[in-house]
């Protein structure tokens, strides 16, 4: 689970750091995910502070290139699943941004592995009318390991193309954590998920702050 992760981290942050160019929201999603993400890519090989690990770099990135362009609340609703509908507004929203906490410090590690990994991208298979559901192919070629395939869904609203869900070597992201929650849910409610959550995010950045003071 934790190479799968692991893998699963850097293969989101290659394929989804991106989406900042308003006008790229008239572009089809491929041609939008293609053109940032190499631009991205490139930003993070030539930071060196980026590549030193320097937090403040990592999330200034993150902050600009991915954030405004993932529905963080479509992926918790559909992670917490059935559950999502017995969540209080107060508590969905503790929920989102738990879940949205989370996921920066997987894109924030990320990120500082980023190395000499190139993108491979297939041909999009969607209507021309599609909104919904509408899912970019690639590969991230790596000089060493295996290829990793990375799948995502996006969806087009009405500030542009997000993604909401991906696929790592045949696994969903919000399959991943949908049993996840679920587990949590079934031992604290949504109360107990939500500081099961708020408990991961503490030591992560408790670590990233250790790792900071050290370097």
């Amino acid at each position: 689970m934790k190479i799968f992760k692991r893998m699963l981290a850097l293969a989101i942050t290659l394929g989804v750091a991106g989406f900042i160019n308003i006008a790229a929201a008239e572009e089809a999603p491929d041609v939008l995910v293609k053109r940032i993400s190499l631009e991205v890519l490139d930003a993070a090989k030539a930071d060196k502070e980026i590549q030193s690990g320097n937090q403040k770099h990592v999330s200034e990135l993150v902050e600009a290139k991915i954030l405004p362009y993932v529905d963080f609340q479509r992926m918790t609703s559909l992670a917490a699943g059935r559950f999502w509908r017995d969540a209080t507004p107060d508590q969905q929203k503790q929920l989102i941004s738990e879940f949205r906490s989370l996921l920066v410090f997987t894109y924030s590690g990320a990120i500082s592995s980023i190395k000499d990994q190139k993108l491979q991208f297939q041909p999009l298979r969607a209507d021309p009318g599609a909104t919904d559901g509408v899912e970019v192919r690639s590969q991230v070629l790596q000089t060493r390991g295996e290829t990793i395939q990375l799948n995502y869904r996006l969806e087009k609203t009405a500030t542009g193309w997000k993604i909401y869900d991906m696929n790592i070597l045949g696994a969903w992201l919000i399959e991943t954590y949908k049993g996840n929650f679920a587990t949590e849910i079934g031992k604290g409610g949504i109360d107990g998920l939500i500081k099961a959550l708020a408990d991961k995010n503490k030591k992560l950045n408790d670590n990233a702050t250790k790792t900071a003071k050290s370097s």
